[in-house]
């Protein structure tokens, strides 16, 4: 599997990492989403990951579980609805941009939408959000509109990984076929 392209001085996740943006996803997250009427990405990006209490105060809302405190998210953006996207940080011992990308709706949706940060850049660079590739993208009643902008930065990021936007929500699907049952198990 190629690496992405990493900043001087990254190091692996821990559940003790800061909250800053990999210089990827900043980028990538700096470029204006429009939501054209229906018609574009619905998604707006937060400055910074979630910190761990609002991940937590987050999680426990969705789950309805008050045990469950979301240390295995990184929150970074959500849709009109309230649904994030986030890092799931199930590959021990690897860097944030080496896990895959996760939608969470707020009516419950639940979707691996991306293998790693790479692949995200490029569902991005589809015309795809998180939330689209979750619901639409993944049933292929989605015809996402490709964005200059973000088509440069996958390209600066992550050229190694190109690739549409229906396969990267396939391949998501694929490689974590469990990430619903997984979730469901800390609902109550």
């Amino acid at each position: 599997m190629p690496r992405l392209k990493r900043e001087p001085g990254s190091r692996p996740v821990n559940h003790i990492d800061d909250r800053q943006f990999p210089a990827a996803l900043a980028a990538a997250l700096a470029v204006p989403f429009d939501y054209d009427g229906g018609d574009g990405i619905d998604f707006e990006p937060f400055p910074a990951f979630r910190s761990a209490e609002d991940t937590a105060f987050w999680w426990r809302a969705w789950t309805g579980n008050e045990e469950a405190d979301g240390e295995e998210f990184r929150v970074f953006g959500q849709d009109g609805s309230g649904g994030c996207a986030a890092f799931w940080l199930v590959r021990p011992g690897r860097s944030v941009v080496d896990q895959p990308v996760v939608f969470l709706g707020s009516e419950g949706e639940t979707a691996v939408v991306a293998r790693d940060l790479g692949a995200f850049l490029w569902l991005l660079a589809g015309g795809f959000g998180p939330g689209e590739a979750a619901t639409v993208g993944r049933h292929g009643g989605w015809a996402g509109r490709p964005r200059a902008e973000l088509w440069a930065v996958a390209e600066e990021f992550a050229p190694e990984w190109r690739q549409p936007a229906a396969e990267v929500i396939e391949d998501a699907a694929a490689e974590f076929p469990e990430f619903e049952d997984t979730v469901m198990e800390f609902c109550r």
